[in-house]
């Protein structure tokens, strides 16, 4: 069937179903995903091996670089990652972006900017709670100019970081795993599981310790179930989109993978309790609630543990 008249009906499948509107092949989903966590589990073994301080290694970037020129550099390294994804999927499995992006007509930017301003309206609220409760815990960072390049960076850069993360793990992986095993539940794990991994490198997990990756693979779990109970990947770009931006220009600390120029430090001792544990056993489940009351979601059982055909 020509490529062009299933771009007009992007409805005909379900959401993982819609790879199948490109031309299938495993080795096709191999490179992608292979080379990007490959270069994720190299980086994790070079800092084991070599027992390298990873916090003490970007202060010293930082110091030579700037907060915003470094952070800059990373979110063009997952530009670059986001191009080549795109590009693969269109050129190679001539698959459209539409139909990896939703299984609606067209794009629900609706739906992208209702979970965003949702999603920034939390953590906005949230913080300033913190703040003036325990005041002790963060400390005043605000500089206007390089606030003000940082917002510029932020904005143009980061949604394009995010927007990487999830066409690869909740589009390309989900689709891919889910046509592979026939298995929606199977794609879910694989893809959560990855999404966690990915984050194995970070400083927060050698500040903190590997329970904070119940928070990185509970995240991915959440951001897997909203795509494939509301049949898109709109949900989850918003939300995402919103948890980094808003995150990178509100509040930062010297033990994370995105320090910058932000409003407030977190001068807090970082723990593995509550904030680890909070977001997926509570903050998730309210999120899903609201989601699924705006947006009338229906059948979870076939939508989360289905056959793919």
């Amino acid at each position: 069937m020509d490529n062009k008249f299933l771009k007009q009906q992007p409805n005909k499948y379900m959401y993982i179903e819609q790879g199948r509107q490109g031309k299938l092949g495993l080795w096709k989903y191999l490179p992608i995903p292979l080379v990007f966590m490959g270069l994720i589990g190299l980086q994790y073994l070079i800092v084991s091996i070599l027992d390298i301080d990873v916090a003490a290694m970007m202060e010293k970037e930082i110091q030579s670089k700037g907060k915003n020129r470094f952070f800059a550099e990373n979110m063009l390294f997952m530009a670059i990652f986001l191009a080549v994804l795109l590009f693969w999927v269109r050129y190679v499995h001539k698959q459209s972006i539409l139909s990896l992006t939703t299984s609606r007509e067209k794009i629900d930017w609706g739906r992208i900017f209702f979970v965003f301003g949702l999603m920034a309206s939390f953590i906005i609220i949230s913080t300033l709670v913190i703040y003036f409760v325990y005041p002790d815990t963060y400390q005043i960072n605000f500089e206007p100019l390089p606030f003000l390049i940082l917002t510029v960076i932020a904005i143009l850069l980061v949604p394009i970081q995010t927007s990487f993360e999830e066409y690869l793990f909740r589009g390309y992986l989900m689709q891919g795993v889910g046509i592979a095993t026939k298995s929606k539940l199977t794609a879910l794990i694989v893809t959560s599981v990855l999404f966690g991994i990915m984050h194995i490198a970070n400083p927060e997990v050698e500040k903190i310790g590997y329970i904070i990756m119940v928070y990185y693979i509970g995240t991915g779990f959440f951001l897997g179930i909203i795509t494939l109970m509301d049949e898109g990947l709109e949900l989850a770009l918003g939300f995402h989109a919103a948890n980094n931006l808003v995150t990178v220009l509100l509040v930062t600390a010297d033990w994370t993978a995105l320090q910058t120029d932000s409003i407030f430090i977190d001068v807090s001792d970082p723990s593995s309790g509550y904030e680890v544990l909070a977001p997926v056993l509570i903050i998730f489940p309210i999120f899903l609630y609201i989601l699924s009351k705006k947006y009338q979601w229906t059948n979870w059982k076939d939508k989360l543990f289905g056959v793919v055909n």
